[in-house]
Parts: C-alpha cells; sequence; structure tokens
C-alpha cells in the first residue's frame, strides 16, 4: 500500500488519508481553485453534460463531500424540466393565463420531476462543509448526505442510475472494493463514472507538469491552507495513480460493459465511464 510515495500498511494508509480530509475541508474549494487555475469546474461541467441525466434520474456521488457534482447535477435536471416545460406550453397555444400559470406553479413544486442525488462521503468534515454550502446557495430539494465509506456503501443492491466520483477513488484504499460496490449498487442499465486526474500523454507537458505539481502545488496547500504536507500527498497519489489503461481493465474486472475513457486536458483528467448490463 502506499501513501504518497510511502509504503504503509492498509489501515495506516485509510487513517492518513482521513486525516488529510479532515485537514483540508474548509480551504478544499479554494485550493481547487487555486491548483486548477479554476479548471476543475470545466471538468465537472463535463462530467455531468456526459452523464446527461434526465429527470427521475437517481444519483449516487461517492466522495463528493463539498457537493460539486451534486449542484451541478441539480441545475442540469431543472434546467432540462425547464425546456420540456416550454415545449409543452408551445404546443398548446390555447391554454389560458391561468392553465400556464398553474402548469408552471406544478413545476415549480416539482423541478427534478423525483430526481434525487445521494451524495457519500467517509469524511465528516467535508460533509459538513457541503451541507454549509447546500445551505447558502439554496439547493434542499432532492439532496441528502450520507456518512460512508466506498468500499462498503451503507446501500441496497440495484439501487441506483447513475454512480459518480469525482477525484475520489484515488483516496480509496482498495480501488477494487469501490469499483465491485459501484457495480453493486447500480441498477441493471446503470452507469458508471469517474472523473479523476491521470497520466499526461505529451512528454514535454508532462514534464511541465511535474515541475508544477512538485514546486508550485504544495507551497500554496502551505499558504493557503497552512498544509504542506496533505498537498504533497495529493500530487504524489497522483502520481502513483494507475494509468487510463490500467484502470479501463480494473472497471472491466468488476463487471462493467462498454468501458472506455476521455482525456481532458492531454490527460491531466479522463473521464472513465461504464454501464452494468
Amino acid at each position: 500500500m502506499h501513501f504518497g510515495f510511502q509504503t504503509v500498511t492498509e489501515e495506516e494508509r485509510r487513517e492518513k488519508i482521513y486525516q488529510v480530509f479532515e485537514n483540508v475541508a474548509k480551504k478544499y474549494d479554494v485550493m481547487n481553485d487555486s491548483m486548477t487555475l479554476g479548471i476543475h469546474r470545466v471538468w465537472k461541467d463535463i462530467l455531468v453534460h456526459k452523464m446527461n441525466p434526465c429527470p427521475g434520474t437517481l444519483l449516487l456521488d461517492v466522495a463528493g463531500g463539498t457537493g460539486d457534482i451534486a449542484f451541478r447535477f441539480i441545475n442540469y435536471v431543472r434546467s432540462v424540466r425547464q425546456r420540456q416545460l416550454q415545449r409543452k406550453l408551445k404546443h398548446h397555444q390555447n391554454l389560458s393565463w391561468q392553465e400556464i400559470f398553474e402548469s408552471y406553479q406544478k413545476d415549480e413544486f416539482n423541478s427534478l420531476g423525483d430526481s434525487q442525488v445521494v451524495v457519500c462521503d467517509i469524511n465528516r468534515e467535508m460533509l459538513k462543509v457541503g451541507k454549509q454550502k447546500a445551505e447558502h446557495l439554496g439547493y434542499s430539494e432532492g439532496l441528502s448526505w450520507v456518512l460512508g465509506n466506498a468500499e462498503e456503501l451503507p446501500f441496497d443492491d440495484d439501487k441506483f442510475d447513475v454512480y459518480t466520483i469525482a477525484f475520489g477513488i484515488r483516496n480509496v484504499t482498495r480501488i477494487d472494493l469501490a469499483l465491485q460496490e459501484a457495480y453493486r449498487v447500480l441498477k441493471p442499465g446503470g452507469r458508471f463514472l469517474c472523473l479523476e486526474f491521470s497520466h499526461v500523454s505529451n512528454p514535454l507537458l508532462s514534464r511541465l507538469y511535474d515541475l508544477y505539481s512538485f514546486q508550485v502545488i504544495p507551497v500554496l496547500g502551505e499558504v493557503i491552507a497552512g498544509d504542506w504536507r496533505s498537498y504533497q500527498y495529493l500530487v504524489e497519489s497522483i502520481r502513483q495513480f494507475p494509468p487510463q489503461e490500467e484502470l479501463k481493465v480494473m472497471i472491466e474486472d468488476a463487471g462493467f460493459f462498454k468501458v472506455d475513457y476521455e482525456n481532458l486536458n492531454f490527460g491531466i483528467v479522463a473521464i472513465h465511464s461504464g454501464f452494468k448490463l
């Protein structure tokens, strides 16, 4: 087992990673913006657009404590619902003002079309930050928060339509167990989506990326979050993470079909996708 470049036991790794996210939770969003120059927001948008959820979708977002994927999912489904309502009203040109008003009122009460997102995270501090953000931004409908371990999810079999994990699978102790659990909780026909830092294909960019990662990111961690070591670990953990083809095989071994991946920014991150058939 590795914790960054250190060799540790499974239990030591689990405890150390928990402590990392306990330490960085309050500054997690600010650090993400600083480390990626805000590009992480675009990557997360691409993930949700790739998901393309329709009203009624039940999403499980694992290791999603700060709510970034959950809030995007809610916004996306609301937008789809709004377009559906507009199309419906266009097809009924003879409706009275009262009927149009009532349609909008009814839609207001069910803006997600029974969609729900469950955010599951192992870290209480991360969940706390996410809940505070949700309250501040006005998200409450169709959103719930669950303390749970990706390797032993507290959910029934065949429950969710979509499973997402964004920048989280790198930090689980046993990736194979997390993938098996993802497969178990998805309904037949359900989709697995993973957004994660990966391996850069361009040699020149790879050298520049290494320079930035090891020389700049830990310094940002110290300046912004007062925590050099946690961000040194995060950089090292990216280098220890399986490359795209290797992770693809692991996802297939967990039982998923039609597994593929899309590199973003030359492989700095990749989105892996698979289906439970």
